[in-house]
């Protein structure tokens, strides 16, 4: 299932959700400029399972190379499907809970959201020496805090049925709720294989999803 667009209107123009777009979409190209260094970049900046557990247990002063990547890692991105595919969710479910929350709030709920999957990545893979990079974790937050203030809000889906496109209105909570149970399931397989064969960061998302859930009630403006 892929989203075309959801069916509610933001009151506020989304600075912030828009803003994040470019700065992640701006990285990406300097990404590509880089050509053969590509590698190099995403791994100084992407955030290492391993080396942040080495660097807790023997230098937890360095607070720069064990935080810093935590923060980095949000804007770079491995690929051109991995930026458009996060880019695009983010256009659809951003706006509407940047408009709940008012455009500072939701910044700093994207930033903890983004690092509090980082972290959960890091929890379930202790052992792997591979650089994990994208902005899925705090995107999840972001669907996490959509799901939970619009539960029954329609969602403009693309859905394939054998050679048949076709395009349906599903409820957030079902189209959210099956996203979220598929994140589970690949997490679940992917921790009973060897973890450093690459792949997506499922308990990311599922962190980040979580998190988002649950600040949503301390970030959004009761009074709207």
């Amino acid at each position: 299932m892929i989203p075309i667009r959801d069916k509610i209107p933001s009151r506020t123009f989304p600075f912030v959700n828009i803003g994040l777009i470019i700065i992640n979409v701006v990285v990406f190209m300097y990404e590509i400029s880089l050509g053969q260094e590509m590698d190099t970049f995403v791994g100084a900046f992407g955030i290492i399972p391993a080396k942040s557990i080495w660097l807790v247990n023997n230098e937890p002063l360095n607070l720069l190379a064990l935080v810093f990547p935590f923060f980095t890692s949000m804007f770079v991105h491995g690929g051109w499907f991995h930026i458009i595919g996060n880019m695009w969710y983010l256009w659809i479910f951003g706006d509407n809970v940047e408009d709940r929350m008012g455009h500072a709030r939701y910044l700093i709920f994207y930033l903890l959201c983004g690092i509090g999957a980082g972290l959960a990545h890091v929890f379930f893979n202790q052992t792997s020496n591979l650089p994990t990079v994208g902005a899925s974790g705090a995107i999840a937050g972001v669907m996490g805090a959509y799901l939970m203030l619009y539960p029954l809000g329609k969602v403009l889906t693309l859905v394939p049925i054998f050679f048949f496109i076709t395009f349906i209105e599903v409820p957030a909570l079902f189209f959210l709720g099956f996203w979220i149970i598929l994140q589970f399931i690949q997490g679940t397989i992917s921790s009973s294989i060897a973890q450093d064969t690459g792949g997506v960061a499922w308990w990311a998302h599922l962190g980040g999803f979580v998190i988002g859930a649950i600040l949503i009630f301390v970030f959004k403006k009761y009074k709207y």
